[in-house]
């Protein structure tokens, strides 16, 4: 009786035992050790990609978001069109009662998962692509996908190269600026296929806008 005992409060004191020197490895070593060396080697993406402007965090790299100013009658989202606009949110129109996030809000991401037959992701693409080609005066045959379309998250912060030419002409005129500046702005900010063959080249719409922020409050000279 008093061996079993005896083995059973081993048993227990080296399971104590172990638990406290995992608790202290794996909950406190270990972040700290992780957290560390992310500061030291990796501190912007460590800190969440932020993007800052006179010295104030504007956002995310890795999220997209809208730029509006202000909303319809009918509560819809006006675009404001001195800036670039990213690409439709997830959902194209639904609203979060159905729990499709519509304006990149964070709390709710991922694709509609509408197919391609499906009558209101076809109705929503044309409604997008009229708009497209009226606001920015082009044929809709030469609308970008990606002007029409979510991405798979709804998140994404970028937007092709295409789509952003596109948009140049009428953000120069609404921010008063002459159009090839806008356009070299657009090619500053075109960021290459990762390793030279991964994705697609891209413009990140939040630093291009806040690069043109800048250029707009600097007095237009870039």
């Amino acid at each position: 009786m008093n061996n079993s005992v005896r083995n059973t409060a081993r048993l227990i004191g080296a399971g104590l035992r172990a638990l406290l020197v995992l608790t202290v490895v794996c909950g406190v070593v270990y972040p700290l050790v992780v957290t560390g060396v992310a500061q030291a080697a990796f501190p912007g993406k460590a800190n969440g990609s932020e993007v800052s402007s006179h010295g104030k965090v504007v956002g995310s790299s890795l999220i997209g978001q809208r730029y509006d100013k202000g909303k319809d009658k009918r509560g819809n989202p006006v675009p404001d069109l001195r800036f670039f606009q990213p690409r439709p949110a997830a959902g194209l129109g639904s609203n979060r009662a159905n729990g499709v996030n519509t304006g990149y809000d964070l709390q709710v991401s991922g694709a509609s998962n509408l197919g391609a037959t499906n009558t209101d992701l076809v109705k929503a693409v044309k409604e997008r692509k009229r708009w497209v080609s009226e606001t920015y005066g082009v044929p809709e045959a030469k609308v970008p996908a990606d002007a029409v379309t979510s991405s798979g998250s709804g998140l994404d912060p970028d937007i092709s190269p295409a789509y952003a030419e596109l948009q140049a002409d009428r953000v120069a005129r609404e921010n008063h600026l002459p159009g090839g500046t806008v356009r070299r702005l657009v090619e500053r900010h075109t960021d290459a296929r990762t390793l030279g063959f991964l994705g697609e080249p891209r413009v990140n719409v939040l630093e291009l806008n806040t690069a043109l922020k800048d250029l707009v409050h600097g007095g237009g000279k870039g």
